[in-house]
């Protein structure tokens, strides 16, 4: 389905560190001109503030004591590259928060709670090496946010492989539910007709994590805009015009690509990275696209597919769920899907149109709970450079 592809969820991790919930810390905004006035006007002046400094021959330069609590580290690179500056715990290599792509000559600012114990920064300038800063310690009493060890390619990749498989295992059925499609749209079969489409497009929609694979091809299948082509087409029709009549080819055609995809899926190559943008992505959609309408083409089936597109998350969670118990509140999420889940099971299969007030509260308040609870899993995920 051809969607917004938002390639990072992190600035919703940032603001989860008010609340100490956080795994990653991500500054975010516009680079600012070293100084007192960007301390001044990073949003945060009724913090505490210290000015830290990198450059190829110095990491962390200006931090050499701290308390506990939320603050500000102004980040400035006094190098002639650009840099990434994490804070990490130095026993562990456990990053804290972090600013990446910092211009030379550009500061900017890294909210963070920190708790007592022993932290560093680790400078990451262009074609160097990695350069830790001083150890500082910090004393006093509180909870922080929490720190996580930064996944690798090679952690990725077996998860990766295993998604490309789980893949391969679906599209043989969703080949056979379109052919059937396919057939009743043929024969005339109106009523046939709608129950395999729903059968088939559902099929397709737990297959989320892996659209920004199918390339082209998805936009063919199940581009949201489109009512002449692909599964809103046929939609389209078989709901509006009440018939099967002049669908054959509509139907013939979408056939035709999701073999082609069944066909030209082993050689695809998934981005190891891609499954912790989508673990969060495909609900972020299925708020935007279907619990808004603007997918229904006449079935009334967006709870259905909303449905569909939880057993897609849940397969990505599923295969990542190794990587994800050590970094982020699992059991959070686990609650949050199930609620999702159950709201969507109390609703029922009626259209969006036919909630009622409340059932569409608790609806919306459900998915934004889930949303945000699997907003920080991209920035978990996300390979960083250490060396």
């Amino acid at each position: 389905m051809e969607r917004v592809r938002r390639t990072t969820a992190l600035a919703a991790a940032a603001a989860l560190a008010l609340t100490g919930a956080a795994v990653w810390q991500l500054a975010g905004g516009a680079q600012k001109s070293p100084g007192a006035e960007a301390a001044q006007d990073d949003g945060y002046a009724v913090l505490p503030h210290t000015s830290v400094g990198t450059s190829p021959g110095g990491c962390g330069q200006g931090w050499t004591s701290g308390r506990s609590g939320l603050q500000v580290f102004d980040v400035t690179n006094r190098g002639i590259s650009p840099a990434d500056v994490q804070l990490v715990e130095p026993g562990t290599g456990a990053v804290l928060g972090e600013v990446e792509g910092l211009a030379p000559n550009r500061s900017r600012p890294l909210l963070v709670r920190l708790a007592a114990g022993s932290y560093a920064f680790r400078c990451l300038q262009s074609d160097t090496d990695a350069v830790s800063g001083p150890t500082v310690r910090v004393t006093g009493s509180g909870a922080g946010t929490p720190a996580v060890v930064p996944v690798t390619q090679q952690d990725l990749i077996p998860v990766a492989l295993a998604y490309q498989k789980w893949v391969a295992s679906q599209l043989p059925g969703l080949v056979s539910d379109v052919a059937a499609l396919h057939g009743a749209v043929a024969s005339g079969d109106l009523a046939g007709a709608k129950q395999r489409w729903l059968t088939a497009h559902l099929a397709y929609e737990r297959l989320g994590a892996a659209y920004g694979a199918f390339g082209d091809v998805d936009d063919e299948i199940n581009g949201p805009r489109h009512h002449d082509t692909g599964f809103h087409g046929v939609e389209y029709g078989l709901w509006h015009g009440g018939t099967t009549t002049g669908l054959e080819s509509v139907a013939a055609k979408l056939l035709s690509d999701v073999q082609g995809l069944a066909a030209s899926w082993p050689k695809v190559q998934l981005d190891p990275a891609v499954l912790g943008v989508r673990a969060h992505e495909i609900v972020e959609n299925a708020i935007e696209f279907e619990l808004s309408g603007r997918t229904d083409y006449g079935s009334g089936s967006n709870l259905a597919t909303v449905g569909a597109n939880l057993d897609g998350t849940t397969e990505v969670l599923t295969l990542l769920r190794p990587l994800l118990s050590s970094r982020v509140p699992m059991p959070q999420i686990d609650t949050a899907m199930a609620a999702a889940r159950a709201q969507l099971t109390a609703d029922g299969a009626v259209p969006l149109g036919a909630l009622t007030q409340e059932q569409r509260e608790k609806l919306n308040a459900a998915f934004g709970d889930l949303v945000e609870q699997l907003a920080p899993i991209a920035a978990v995920l996300d390979v960083r450079r250490t060396q």
